[in-house]
């Protein structure tokens, strides 16, 4: 295929899962052709306005707001905005595509995507979404009649979607993560100071963290470690939790257990895990299938359409993978992650089975599915 310089416009946001992805469609784009230009719309106050400059790529945003499902007079107030955030979203929709005259236009989820997308396609111009979870969302469902591809990440989703527009594309993950080497497990577990011959798990909390697993940590290291001989664990706690795990760890000898608000390198810390405790967002279970590891996963409640459940029964169905419900963590997680660890041929089972789901050049399958559009 012929990768000629294209205008991109790039819309949606709201959370990390929306926003890492689009900016892996963006830097295959230019990786294709440098001279693609590309211009991020997202919505004023949320993440992407911070997170896509970090990136290296120019966003404007939309004073768009999104509609809130639970009842409070605070969430009451902000659903009479909608309509009049959306009517003013579309017209400055509208006038970014009059000025950047994009090839095509491309949604990612979140709510900035709808004004984005619905003028783009008033317009005629070609439009794409991808759907990351196994549960669509909102947005995405009111726009797939509109566009002309929708890129997914599971099977099963003509539920939601028109077959016919349906791609299987997986989500696009950083380039880095792969299934483990020796080598890479040798050199992760030097890294993080880790030690040969022992088991180790790896709790992922998310850049802010995730309470539920920090206080099921907590729970089992209150009760003295039951079931932790022989394992090591690198806890990723997150910025928010991270002073009151300080506190929580501070006069506890407990060197088997690493924590840190922040991993650097995930790649050495996929590479040296033999189990993972993890969220089930979009990202990381693409991530943990590309890596091919083996993981117990407790799905946030606090999602709409409890998205992260649809994402991890994908895989437990399939052998793939194990589920905590969030009520029982503190009870039953790390019961259930020690216990998995204690069993080798378990493990490689479910390695056997993640690895099958992995669908690890996603951003390419996205950006030819862009082009074939324009």
């Amino acid at each position: 295929m012929t990768y000629k310089k294209l205008r991109v416009i790039i819309s949606g946001g709201g959370t990390g899962g929306h926003i890492f992805p689009a900016v892996s469609i963006a830097n295959k784009l230019k990786e294709v052709n440098p001279g693609t230009e590309i211009l991020f719309v997202g919505a004023e106050g949320k993440m992407e306005m911070e997170k896509v400059p970090a990136a290296g790529y120019e966003i404007v945003g939309l004073p768009m707001v999104g509609l809130q499902r639970q009842i409070s007079l605070k969430n009451i107030l902000n659903n009479i905005q909608v309509p009049f955030k959306v009517g003013g979203s579309i017209r400055r929709a509208r006038r970014i595509i009059k000025d950047f005259k994009p090839d095509i236009a491309i949604g990612v989820g979140g709510f900035a995507s709808a004004p984005l997308l619905w003028a783009a396609t008033r317009m005629k111009i070609p439009a794409l979404i991808q759907e990351q979870n196994g549960f669509a969302g909102l947005t995405n469902k009111l726009l797939a009649k509109r566009v002309g591809s929708i890129c997914v990440a599971y099977e099963g989703m003509e539920r939601f979607f028109p077959a016919d527009k349906i791609v299987l594309s997986g989500n696009p993950i950083r380039s880095e993560i792969h299934p483990y080497t020796a080598g890479d497990r040798d050199e992760g577990l030097r890294f993080y100071g880790l030690t040969e011959g022992k088991r180790h798990l790896l709790i992922v909390g998310g850049s802010l963290g995730a309470g539920t697993l920090n206080r099921a940590m907590r729970a089992w290291i209150g009760a003295g470690c039951p079931g932790g001989e022989g394992v090591e664990v690198i806890w990723q706690c997150g910025r928010y939790y991270k002073a009151g795990v300080d506190e929580f760890m501070q006069g506890r000898e407990l060197p088997a257990v690493h924590h840190t608000d922040f991993i650097g390198r995930m790649d050495l810390a996929y590479a040296c895990a033999d189990v993972i405790i993890s969220r089930a967002g979009a990202s990381s279970v693409s991530e943990i299938c590309a890596a091919g590891k083996a993981a117990v996963f407790v799905p946030s409640p606090n999602v709409a359409e409890d998205h992260q459940t649809h994402n991890a029964m994908a895989l437990v169905n399939k052998g793939a993978g194990l589920i905590v419900r969030d009520a029982d963590a503190e009870r039953e997680l790390l019961p259930t992650a020690l216990s998995l660890l204690q069993d080798p041929g378990r493990i490689r089972d479910i390695e056997t089975e993640v690895l099958k789901l992995a669908l690890p050049d996603a951003a390419q399958t996205i950006v030819d599915e862009v082009y074939r559009l324009v």
